[in-house]
């Protein structure tokens, strides 16, 4: 379950307080005054067998005596009593719970005595061992909490009662308001995901803040989170940044892919912006909601102070920002309005004496600027000008542009010094504003503005199509895999691992097993005749990292050099690694590319995440250097290059001095293919390509290791242990039409977005109106973007493709709601199209995936006009019913008989 029943929760018409008391200081005491004194509307209800009255209501024994039975109950009872409270007032008919009892726990069996006790009635518990709820908007105090938040717009979820508290302070010294603030507790039921999943369509809330301490149910929350993010700003502290990384001494991948790396990754995937402490959350939040759209990164700074305006550019660069290079036509219409001892630069220094009008000139002529997408306005106070009336000044500008509709960019202020600028900054804030006392504050804000900005486009964006001739060979790699399945050896040898990336396309360096030493020179010997030297390494399963016990050698000239590495590596074995069982030698070809980078990729497995995909500069110091970036599989090509992006090699990769640039797009597909390998193969638990040469050539993998979990192997593809649902290949499938056309069906993918776009403008309008019931015209990127990218674990979408050109003819799709438990579908045909047969074969196609997802019902809204999808809806056993809140709507519905999963 997800927001099944929150309403009760967070918008009850009644309330019961179960365990309330007279004692003064109790949890119970505390309870009951706070509901009192919140200010709720509704009944409040008490429960304690001991008392007739208490706080001057009646007091109920039992929910069985309550006159009515309360949408959400309060319970603050031992903990002992708590699975007998649920169940009765389950029985009541009660469908929400706050539990703030603390001592319900796995090991003491109470807590899934609880969870049994509510499952009959779908009761939702909030906690247990929580601080409590508010919603202001409704006078709903729900906790025992030492203050009450005012009412406002951002909504807190705190995994910590303590932490929820002390923003609860923090809030009201600092005016802040809440619409919703849940402490989440133990989060028995209720996580994190299913109030993201509540929030996200709550109109009260305009940002969502997070403290987190851990993540439950990774997939729902990425979802969730997503879905968010996509409507409101997504903002969350975590804790843990400076724990010490989990390590896998087995790999390289596995000690650089700290956890908390991990989480970083997962965040940015699904649009969720992390930030530091609780100033800069409240800061981001303000930033944010303020000003809700950003394109572009480049600032301009005007200021009346050149030494405050280097401190910004400071800050800026510090924090990898740009400032913005101004036009030749900005910088002339300056020069004429300015001083000539102006900075003619950004920042534009307009000198001490500035007054409102030099201000007000300057910011136009800057605002009408298209290098400009932001502009910090500075101010330091001087007795030569007035602080409030330039203030004054740039709120006016503001204001008039916007009547005129000319372009107001957004705009942040920095007016320096205390008392001098404190009535500026109150003007500022009156206006809606965003000011800072220092510098540094207000670029940092802009960071947020930027940062939320990639964020946001990283989830609307479209990846380009594969390249031409992307295969790959699962059965080659499954074959390949096969010896090691029968022995159970969890470790491919170096031969046998990159024969598996060769399968998918990855290439490698020849590579020779040698049993002994005798062996090592006879390979050696025939592999240089083609190659001017070879490299021999140790081959065995107790040795992770070769270099570390001489286990490599490199440039060996002749096949009596190198039976002689192999002898002197067995000793340096023997000295560092006394109880390795040497299997043998690896030999292969010495692969020469003087000015190629060594680089890594990897995967591991995070213990909440899954699977995780590592890049950066590579070789026997990739510990040290740590120059790595991590993301959450599966990767398309743009991913994959954000993915180089984040890393510091990335800029020698495009080359430096008289060093060509590297092949980026052949790294960025060896990522891709290598994100592919793990979807198909669920067992596959750890890999190191380390080292992966990468030059203007392409790319070659010097060496491979990769790990198995013989355990997982009945596991199916794609890949169930990621985070991210991967595009589900297995629903894809040829179809022959009633008429004989022959059509392929397809789940969508992001790269449909310009065919979904001409496959739009090739339908009627009327035909558009039906499907979307306004006439549409929107076929932007936005738009299109909503429908061709989609999460495969809540919707699904599918095309009707010909199979020779690859044209949509047709969609349709099913949308989930966050309990997936029912849907809503959608089916679209080709105009010139329609009574081919491919509205019916795309809707048989929609039914048996949501029987196969064990959805219970899958339903629609067709306007009464619209007679063939009504006919084909009775041909398919939909139930129709006029829908009694709309005259022109019906209603269809079919069950399908499944279950929550």
């Amino acid at each position: 379950m997800t927001i099944r029943n929150l309403d009760s929760a967070f918008r009850p018409q009644s309330i019961v307080l179960v365990g309330a008391s007279e004692r003064p200081n109790s949890v119970g005491h505390t309870l009951m005054q706070n509901l009192i004194k919140g200010g709720f509307t509704g009944p409040i209800y008490f429960i304690n067998p001991r008392h007739k009255t208490l706080g001057g209501k009646q007091c109920y024994a039992s929910p069985k005596d309550l006159p009515e039975a309360p949408d959400l109950a309060v319970i603050a009872t031992p903990a002992e009593t708590v699975p007998g409270v649920i169940a009765e007032l389950g029985e009541q008919g009660t469908r929400a719970a706050v539990v703030l009892t603390a001592g319900i726990n796995k090991e003491n069996g109470l807590r899934q005595a609880m969870l049994d006790a509510a499952k009959p009635y779908l009761l939702r518990i909030i906690g247990p061992n929580c601080l409590g709820t508010f919603v202001p908007h409704i006078g709903l105090n729900a906790s025992f909490a030492h203050i009450a938040p005012a009412k406002g717009t951002l909504a807190l979820l705190s995994q910590s009662g303590a932490v929820a508290s002390a923003i609860l302070d923090w809030a009201a010294a600092r005016e802040v308001g809440f619409s919703h603030v849940v402490s989440m507790g133990d989060m028995a039921d209720v996580d994190v995901g299913d109030m993201l999943d509540y929030l996200a369509s709550e109109m009260s809330t305009t940002a969502i803040l997070m403290y987190l301490e851990s993540i439950t149910n990774p997939r729902k929350f990425l979802t969730a989170a997503r879905s968010a993010a996509r409507v409101k700003p997504v903002l969350v502290i975590k804790s843990g940044r400076g724990e010490a990384a989990a390590k896998a001494a087995a790999t390289h991948t596995g000690a650089l892919a700290g956890n908390d790396r991990v989480i970083d990754a997962a965040f940015r995937r699904s649009g969720v912006l992390r930030v530091e402490d609780l100033h800069e959350l409240f800061d981001a939040a303000e930033m944010l909601t303020r000003i809700n759209q950003m394109h572009g990164e480049r600032l301009t700074i005007l200021t009346n102070g050149g030494g405050a305006g280097v401190l910004a550019v400071e800050s800026l660069v510090e924090l990898g920002g740009r400032l913005s290079e101004l036009n030749p036509d900005t910088m002339a219409k300056l020069n004429d309005i300015l001083p000539t001892t102006w900075s003619h630069a950004n920042p534009v220094d307009i000198i001490g004496d500035a007054g409102p009008d030099r201000y007000e000139a300057a910011l136009n002529y800057i605002l009408d600027d298209p290098a400009t997408d932001a502009v910090l306005i500075m101010n330091c106070p001087t007795a030569l000008a007035s602080s409030a009336g330039a203030a004054q000044a740039i709120i006016d500008t503001v204001a008039k542009r916007k009547a005129e509709k000319k372009p107001v960019r957004p705009i942040l202020t920095n007016w320096l010094g205390e008392s001098t600028a404190r009535d500026a900054r109150n003007l500022f804030t009156g206006a809606g504003i965003p000011s800072y006392p220092f510098p540094a504050a207000a670029v940092q804000s802009f960071s947020y503005l930027t940062n939320h900005a990639k964020l946001q486009e990283a989830l609307m964006r479209t990846p380009p199509s594969m390249p031409e001739g992307f295969e790959v060979d699962t059965a080659a790699a499954r074959r390949i895999m096969a010896d090691a399945e029968r022995s159970k050896r969890s470790l491919l040898t170096e031969p046998e691992a990159k024969q598996v990336l060769a399968a998918y396309g990855i290439e490698t360096s020849k590579t020779e097993i040698a049993r002994d030493v005798d062996e090592v020179g006879l390979i050696a010997e025939r592999l240089l005749k083609n190659s001017k030297s070879v490299v021999v390494k140790i081959l065995s399963e107790d040795i992770s990292h070769k270099s570390d016990v001489g286990g490599v050698v490199l440039n060996l000239n002749t096949a009596k050099a190198a039976a002689k590495a192999a002898n002197d590596i067995i000793a340096r074995v023997k000295e560092h690694k006394p109880d390795a069982f040497i299997q043998g030698f690896t030999v292969q070809e010495m692969v020469r590319r003087n000015r190629a980078h060594e680089l890594i990729i990897g995967v591991s497995d995070d213990p909440v995440f899954g699977p995780t995909i590592l890049f950066g500069a590579g070789g026997t110091a990739v510990e040290v250097i740590k120059d790595t970036a991590i993301a959450l599989p599966p990767l398309d090509l743009k991913l994959a290059y954000s993915l180089i992006e984040e890393t510091r090699v990335a800029s020698l990769l495009r080359g430096f001095r008289d060093r060509p640039a590297a092949d980026i797009d052949a790294i960025a597909m060896a990522l891709v293919r290598v994100s592919q390998l793990i979807t198909d193969f669920p067992f596959i638990t750890g890999l190191d390509i380390n080292p992966m040469l990468a030059d203007e050539k392409g790319i070659v993998a010097l060496d491979a290791r990769v790990e198995i979990d013989w355990s997982l192997s009945k596991l199916a593809a794609p890949n169930p242990r990621l985070a991210i649902r991967p595009y589900p290949k297995n629903w894809e499938k040829n179809v022959e039409l009633r008429s004989e056309r022959k059509i392929v069906i397809r789940p969508i993918q992001p790269t449909d977005e310009e065919d979904y776009r001409e496959f739009l403008q090739a339908v009627d309008p009327a035909d558009l109106r039906l499907r979307f019931f306004v006439p549409t015209k929107d076929f932007s990127h936005n738009f299109v973007a909503r429908i061709t990218q989609i999460d495969y674990s809540r919707a699904m979408a599918f095309v009707a493709c010909d199979p020779e050109t690859g044209a949509i003819l047709g969609g349709s799709r099913l949308m989930a709601d966050p309990d997936y438990t029912k849907a809503e579908y959608a089916v679209l045909v080709r105009s010139a199209l329609k009574g081919q047969g491919i509205g019916y074969a795309l809707m048989q196609q929609l039914i048996d995936y949501a029987k196969a997802e064990s959805l219970q019902e899958l339903r629609g809204d067709v306007l009464q006009e619209n007679a063939a999808m009504l006919n084909m809806c009775r041909d398919l056993g939909f139930k129709i019913r006029n829908d009694p809140e709309a005259a022109t709507l019906c209603r269809v519905i079919l069950p399908l008989g499944g279950h929550n999963r």
